[in-house]
């Protein structure tokens, strides 16, 4: 018989909190990667679900965050207007 982990209600909402403080990009700078990292950094220890989706947070934020950077390079040759354009949007809507 297949042992299943069961959430509760606490955990999950933290979890999600994890994914959806990335969102504070737009009020604070750099808060792409600083709300995940609060969030993680406070409740790790207390679930494991909210560490494990709290790396994953960080590790998606930390790439895009990445993607910019090469794509701010890129403007020179005109391209990476539309690569920071594309970047943004996925990060907004996979966010």
């Amino acid at each position: 018989m297949e042992h299943i982990n069961y959430i509760n209600s606490e955990e999950r909402t933290m979890a999600m909190l994890c994914h959806l403080s990335a969102l504070a990009m737009f009020i604070v700078p750099f808060g792409r990667i600083l709300g995940p990292l609060i969030v993680w950094l406070i409740k790790r220890e207390q679930y494991v679900e909210v560490d494990r989706q709290g790396k994953d947070a960080l590790n998606f934020h930390l790439s895009i965050f990445l993607y910019a950077i090469v794509a701010s390079f890129f403007i020179i040759v005109l391209i990476g207007i539309f690569m920071l354009i594309a970047v943004g949007v996925f990060s907004l809507i996979i966010t």
